[in-house]
């Protein structure tokens, strides 16, 4: 069934799924309108999509990107695939497994999601309950149990069925996060008799419960004489706190009236002092900006055309294009270094895209690309796993594997998730990627001007991540600057990169580097970021 003009919408359970500790559970999700989802991208995951439950696509399980947990415990039920009711079975429930999940369907260009709630519950021990001894003129009881998920309530009740209050109740966690508990109460009636302890799970609604019978001789027996103490302590402490109360008051106030008096004085002795400081504070300011701006200025009147803030920690790698992974709309020319469209006057509407022939998967590196394009024109760049589905108008994202710049039209873009607006100082025509893979770093410089285009949130890598390059439409040559060695990571000039007419011989209208003449900056003495 063909999607690529339809929409759907995914619908979840509307209230949470229970799963008992050790038994099998179903998530399931349903289109909306009921369609065939044999041939869509399927995918279950927990809070964000890096956390991958299970993955179908091409029609079998993908089992890559899945979370450790729930490797060889997950399975696809494709019973009522074709109607459009997609499930996954987790086998042996885990409290790991407990929490939100998302379903997630994909079909072309459109895709949808719904959330899901799993609640996972187990019953644990039935409570044990004994006497602990006597205390504060009653006996005190003890109940304990353990292996309880989620956290399970305790009461305390006598055979007529009233509550006891409980004196204190502690819970606490093993390794596989399971709830012990242990409750205690003090029961100063002799007459009660029998005393059940009950612990129950909230959400099964199930309990476990243990009575215990207290004889009467346990209860410690009542004198006659301690109501009569009570009282006469009672009556002295009366009497004491009002003997104290008229001693203390005068004294209270003579010591207020000389701790406001000296509050006035401190109060006028810290605010001329920081006054003082405040004065002293600004004039050093001024001075250490003046200072600092005149340096500033000393140094950036001095500095080269490329700065050198990267030479030490990164190295140029030898980018080339891999013509095998190469879009069979694009050319790949000029020793592989040099993509752009094998026919220029055709108009196109998917993502053609290329990846470089090695990966990276340690260290620091870095490459420059030259871009030469229409105004009217889209490009993306930068670094991507290899195993990326790159057919049609696919996705490009952080969260999914591409850490990647976009040109579209005349606008810059970051593909973060949601997508970030870029403003560089000048049109960036010849951009510098900076990988550095061991701190999950990825970069963007404008080479022409040494500013600062955009930086990722720091990543974790997994496996090799290979140059990318794609074009969407427009007139767009994109040149890999050679990295001649000895360069201690600076960039090469830009005289190094093979001429634009080698390969478009007639120049189309409006088809601009924006980079000047000769692929000179605009504005050569712009100021260098570090």
């Amino acid at each position: 069934m063909s999607l690529s003009t339809e929409q759907f919408q995914v619908v979840g359970p509307q209230h949470p799924i229970v799963a008992v500790l050790g038994e099998d559970t179903i998530l399931p999700c349903t289109l909306f309108p009921a369609m065939n989802a044999e041939n869509m991208e399927l995918g279950w995951f927990r809070t964000t999509f890096s956390q991958a439950v299970f993955i179908y696509w091409n029609q079998r399980e993908q089992t890559e990107e899945q979370m450790a947990e729930y490797r060889g415990r997950t399975s696809l039920v494709r019973d009522f695939l074709s109607e459009g009711q997609a499930s996954v079975r987790i086998h042996k429930v885990q409290v790991f497994d407990n929490g939100m999940y998302t379903c997630f369907f994909r079909h072309e260009g459109f895709y949808e999601e719904a959330d899901l709630e799993l609640k996972v519950a187990g019953m644990g021990s039935a409570p044990q309950v004994h006497i602990e001894g006597p205390e504060e003129d009653g006996v005190c009881m003890v109940c304990k149990a353990s292996g309880w998920f989620p956290k399970p309530q305790v009461q305390w009740r006598d055979l007529s069925g009233n509550k006891f209050p409980a004196l204190s109740e502690t819970h606490s966690q093993d390794t596989e996060e399971l709830f012990s508990v242990e409750a205690t109460l003090v029961v100063r009636d002799s007459s009660v008799g029998n005393v059940t302890c009950s612990v129950l799970n909230p959400v099964l609604g199930q309990e476990k419960a243990m009575a215990i019978y207290i004889p009467e001789p346990f209860f410690p027996q009542a004198s006659p004489w301690k109501p009569a103490f009570a009282v006469i302590l009672t009556m002295l402490g009366l009497l004491l706190l009002g003997a104290s109360y008229f001693l203390t008051k005068e004294h209270f106030t003579r010591m207020q009236v000389r701790q406001a008096k000296k509050h006035l004085r401190r109060l006028k002795e810290e605010e001329q002092q920081a006054k003082e400081e405040v004065l002293k504070a600004i004039g050093e300011l001024e001075a250490d900006l003046n200072q600092r701006k005149a340096a500033y200025l000393s140094a950036w009147r001095k500095a080269p055309l490329y700065a050198d803030w990267r030479k030490e920690r990164f190295q140029a790698w030898p980018v080339t294009l891999d013509p095998d992974s190469a879009h069979h709309r694009l050319s790949v020319c000029h020793e592989k270094m040099r993509l752009t469209w094998k026919d220029p006057c055709v108009y196109r509407g998917e993502k053609c895209s290329v990846l470089g022939l090695e990966g990276i998967t340690s260290g620091r590196w870095y490459w420059e690309v030259e871009i030469k394009n229409d105004l009217i024109s889209k490009w993306t760049l930068g670094v991507c796993r290899k195993n990326r589905w790159r057919k049609g108008n696919y996705v490009e994202s952080s969260q999914r594997g591409f850490w990647v710049m976009e040109k579209s039209e005349n606008r810059y873009f970051a593909l973060t998730d949601p997508e970030t607006c870029l403003s560089p100082r000048q049109e960036p025509c010849r951009v510098g990627v900076f990988l550095d893979y061991s701190e999950g770093d990825v970069s963007f410089y404008n080479m022409i001007d040494g500013s600062h285009i955009f930086s990722f949130p720091p990543a974790s890598f997994s496996g090799a991540l290979f140059p990318y390059f794609m074009i969407m439409y427009g007139h767009v040559l994109m040149t890999i600057g050679s990295m001649e060695s000895g360069s201690e990571g600076l960039p090469v000039p830009l005289n190094n990169f093979p001429p634009l007419e080698e390969t478009l011989s007639t120049p189309k209208e409006g088809f601009n580097s924006g980079c000047g003449v000769d692929g000179a900056p605009p504005e050569a003495e712009s100021l260098l970021l570090p």
